[in-house]
């Protein structure tokens, strides 16, 4: 039974600390609508997503309203779309055409995001699958509300350097046909290793082909109400440190419960998963890098950083999983430095780099995540960064990602501004040194010794 105190101390959550459930994800299967004529595949994905996501942003708000709990964002995933469009698509254009086909239906529908753009191809492409990858700038370019990702390793596959050569390029292309929004496309625009069926996050969410035909995934957030937990044990020892944080993690993700539960009732889908997730905003107190330093640190990035990290989402999980009846997704802690605005101290401050930010990736929830570079940054050294993040998770068979803005006509020391909880960023370094004659080789980095089981 809830009681009168658990009530306020959750009010005071929402209403001082930055809580909310940042995504209602409705995932929605689109294989049978999988069609040999463009036209009538596009119809059959316009059709789909607008019946089955008619209702949702209406429930969303209405969860809010009644519940007193802010829900930022609705959101829809679809199967990905290199598998979709597999039998109907023959040029890159044709996939353009499928991603405006996503926005219209998102916008008829009213949600922030649709995700789903997307090729799997951890261990080799497809025809289509690789016309996909090469209509991702025009299909960015041309949309407001499509997310693309393409998973490139996987533990049990190895990483397909075929497939990272070419994201390299992608993502210069993206920033190019964007440069007049400051590159925004690369913003919508995920490079992963062992990609998650049931990540309700954009941009990388998607699908996936082991779910139900829909599906109700629900991601929560709340730096700001952990870091107001830490100030109640400054100097104490870490297992006083690690009980706050998991009784905290639990009351969050216990909203994001109530959340799921309450939207799949009424939209009549299956709950999914909820994504414990710590994902931070450009406001002020809701930032993960000042619960690291409220842990101890006097900059994120200092010596120290990538253990209080792991600590931190170590005892995030370890709270949240008890606190609902199915966990997944991504479920940890978030370092996007543009999302952030103490990582951007950070930044600012020179306590840290992409570097360091890489080493932090080894424990944290996804990988390197809206890191604004230099537009004149090569697309081999993109990929060389990308198979860095990707041997991360293969090796620890963890999800990692790269989300990496070459902001065209902008350099270090210079910042870009994306708006919303997008934040803002200022221009980070990239290594000078180059790695062409590694990402040119080509082929396959095969799977790790421990991948081996059956």
């Amino acid at each position: 039974m809830i009681n009168i105190f658990e009530v306020n101390e959750t009010n005071k959550m929402i209403e001082q600390e930055n809580l909310d459930v940042r995504t209602i994800t409705l995932g929605i299967s689109l294989l049978d609508c999988i069609d040999s004529d463009l036209d009538k595949l596009n119809e059959k994905i316009y059709n789909k997503i607008t019946k089955k996501a008619e209702n949702l942003v209406s429930t969303g708000e209405q969860i809010s309203a009644e519940f007193g709990i802010p829900i930022v964002n609705k959101r829809i995933s679809v199967t990905p779309i290199g598998l979709i469009g597999s039998a109907a698509c023959k040029t890159t254009e044709d996939f353009v055409s499928i991603a405006k086909t996503l926005d219209r239906a998102a916008k008829t529908v009213g949600v922030n995001f649709i995700g789903g753009y997307t090729a799997l191809v951890s261990k080799g492409m497809t025809p289509a699958e690789e016309l996909l990858i090469r209509s991702i700038p025009k299909a960015l370019a041309c949309t407001d509300r499509v997310c693309s990702s393409v998973n490139v390793g996987s533990t049990k596959t190895g990483i397909n350097m075929d497939a990272v050569k070419l994201m390299g390029e992608m993502v210069v292309e993206t920033a190019k046909e964007t440069k007049d929004q400051d590159s925004l496309g690369c913003a919508k625009l995920v490079v992963f290793c062992n990609a998650p069926d049931d990540n309700p996050f954009m941009a990388g969410a998607f699908h996936g082909v082991t779910e139900a035909d829909s599906i109700i995934n629900v991601g929560v957030s709340g730096p700001g109400v952990v870091k107001t937990a830490l100030t109640k044990v400054r100097g104490a020892d870490f297992e006083t440190l690690c009980e706050m944080i998991k009784r905290t993690a639990f009351k969050v993700t216990r909203v994001g419960q109530l959340v799921a539960r309450e939207a799949s009732r009424r939209l009549g889908v299956p709950f999914g998963i909820v994504d414990l997730s710590l994902a931070p905003t450009p406001a002020i107190g809701d930032s993960v890098a000042e619960i690291l330093e409220e842990i101890g640190l006097e900059r994120t990035g200092a010596p120290g950083t990538t253990a209080a990290l792991a600590l931190l989402n170590d005892q995030v999980k370890k709270g949240g999983v008890m606190a609902s009846t199915a966990v997944g997704g991504l479920s940890g802690a978030f370092i996007p430095v543009s999302e952030d605005q103490g990582m951007i101290d950070a930044v600012n401050a020179g306590a840290l780099s992409i570097e360091k930010l890489e080493a932090m990736t080894c424990v944290c929830s996804v990988g390197l995540d809206m890191i604004a570079v230099p537009g004149d940054t090569k697309a081999s050294t993109i990929s060389g960064i990308i198979a860095d993040e990707a041997a991360i998770g293969m090796v620890n068979q963890k999800t990692t990602a790269v989300r990496l803005i070459p902001v065209i006509g902008k350099g270090v020391g210079e910042t870009v501004e994306f708006g919303g909880l997008l934040g803002y960023a200022p221009i980070m370094p990239v290594n000078p040194f180059s790695c062409d004659a590694f990402v040119e080789r080509g082929g396959r980095i095969p799977a790790p010794i421990h991948s081996f089981k059956n």
